[in-house]
């Protein structure tokens, strides 16, 4: 405090202390005034004479006004804040706007009991009205003459709440349907692998088994202790010991058939196992393929491309754990329409525990014709915990979760990846010929590398190169595919087929 007091330190209003800079001179005053200021606090500023003189000197000495307080518009017919709700605070803008809810026209809402036809469990304590005449009244008028929902599959589901509800509603206000066609879609199934209740809480209490799984995790595991045990210890020079290490690995090796002592009679299943051409095949060359778009490619949006010429539809990425804790809307990326007959889903994880159960679960418990590892993902958030395009810098988990979802899959296993993570040094070339003996059924190769992610031209070139490598595994190529004479030139390359992003060319491409 001496320090600001004019007089009583080493610094003052002309000198400072050396590599100190000097005190504005709006900040410095007196010792009386300071004792002034102090004695006006307990005082309350009772308007006394001394108290109103050294306010007026300080407000001289001060540089630094006191902005004036905004001055808010008054009504003058009533004197109140024009703007202002009653009560209220204005915060943000466009708060006063008008905003409806979806519900509310509906002032006295329908019982669902009403609509489904059946008796109200809440019987009088039901909050919601079951007056068909009163609800019909209230309600405002239809946006249309006919339901699509009636029209194609015989009955609406959602009867007098339907906005198209004249359409088949009876004067007395039943619900119409068509026999034929309600008898034509009985026990039919539009839309498939959805995500039933029974499956989630087991999911979610981690009681769902995956057998398979555990036989191939074991064998990781056993792999991974005696390279440490070897590792550590001195190579045995008993020929006795070496064999019977090596059968302990045979019996240990899922790829080797084992003996299994069971109970019962023994099926083809017990003794027998499923080989890799025995699988099912999926014929993929000279396909359009429609890529995984996320956030995009969604049900409503395959539907429409599948009409526009889509061979190949996959859905969007999903996460691996996010399918394991049964999560309700990373199972919604797995859904399937009956109109697409040569469907896939996409999966995306860095550890080879995770996928191969999810790729288990998936095998399962939905209805799919193959399998996509997302290893292309350029997002920081999947890549740096080493998802994505962070498995083609890490080849040897890459083996074992590609190695391991084959084990578990009934149904082809594909690759997406991209020519590798920096711009000038592409790897795709080397994981190839790997991936070909790792038993993966198809490659997605997109030209450009992760650090490029959307930028640039596409290497179409560096995709023929992969291509001829490849073989005679079918291997699609991706990007820049614009329009019609760059999908023809295209598949003049060395690929089998060709994935595109590009809604507008599936009409053009038929």
């Amino acid at each position: 405090m001496e320090a600001l007091v004019e007089g009583t330190g080493e610094r003052g209003t002309d000198l400072a202390v050396k590599g100190e800079a000097a005190i504005k001179p709006e900040f410095l005053t007196t010792k009386e005034k300071f004792h002034g200021f102090l004695d006006s606090e307990w005082q309350g500023y009772r308007g006394d004479e001394a108290n109103e003189n050294y306010k007026v000197d300080e407000a001289k000495e001060t540089s630094v006004e006191e902005p004036e307080p905004k001055k808010l518009k008054v009504d003058p017919e009533d004197g109140k804040i024009a703007g202002k709700p009653e009560g209220k605070r204005l915060r943000g803008q466009n708060k006063s706007r008008p905003h409806t809810k979806p519900t509310t026209y509906e002032e006295k809402r329908l019982c669902l009991s009403v609509v489904q036809n059946r008796e109200c469990i809440f019987g009088a304590k039901c909050h919601f009205s079951h007056n068909a005449a009163e609800y019909m009244a209230s309600k405002p008028a239809d946006i249309g003459e006919s339901c699509y929902i009636y029209d194609t599959f015989g009955k609406c589901a959602f009867g007098l709440t339907c906005r198209f509800a004249k359409a088949h509603t009876t004067p007395d206000f039943k619900t119409l349907e068509k026999e034929d066609l309600v008898k034509a879609y009985e026990g039919r199934s539009v839309v498939k692998n959805s995500l039933n209740k029974d499956l989630q809480n087991r999911l979610r209490k981690h009681s769902v088994t995956f057998k398979k799984s555990a036989e191939y995790l074991k064998t990781l595991s056993s792999n991974k202790d005696k390279s440490q045990k070897h590792g550590n210890a001195e190579v045995s020079a008993d020929p006795k010991a070496e064999k019977q290490d090596v059968s302990t690995e045979v019996q240990a090796s899922p790829d080797k058939q084992t003996q299994v002592k069971t109970v019962g009679p023994l099926t083809d299943a017990d003794v027998i196992k499923l080989r890799p051409s025995e699988k099912k095949q999926v014929d993929f060359r000279d396909k359009l393929y429609l890529a995984p778009l996320t956030t995009c490619g969604n049900l409503p949006f395959r539907r429409v491309c599948k009409r526009f010429g889509a061979d190949i539809t996959c859905g969007e990425m999903a996460m691996c754990t996010n399918l394991l804790q049964g999560q309700q809307s990373e199972w919604a990326l797995l859904k399937r329409h009956e109109s697409e007959d040569l469907f896939g889903v996409q999966v995306e994880g860095c550890f080879p525990d995770t996928m191969t159960r999810c790729a288990e679960l998936i095998n399962s418990y939905t209805d799919v014709d193959f399998v996509d590892v997302n290893s292309g993902c350029p997002i920081d958030l999947v890549y740096k915990k080493g998802g994505g395009c962070g498995l083609m810098t890490r080849t040897r988990k890459f083996e074992q979760i590609v190695k391991g979802m084959n084990y578990v899959l009934d149904v082809p296993l594909t690759v997406k990846i991209r020519t590798g993570v920096h711009e000038k040094s592409s790897i795709a070339h080397k994981l190839i010929p790997e991936m070909k003996n790792w038993g993966v059924s198809m490659i997605t190769l997109h030209g450009r590398s992760r650090e490029q992610r959307y930028t640039k031209l596409a290497d179409w070139d560096y995709i023929n190169t992969c291509a001829n490598l490849a073989n005679p595994v079918p291997l699609f190529g991706n990007g820049d595919i614009l329009s019609y004479e760059d999908a023809m030139k295209a598949r003049e390359t060395g690929v089998s087929g060709i994935m595109i992003a590009r809604f507008e060319l599936f009409m053009h491409l038929q």
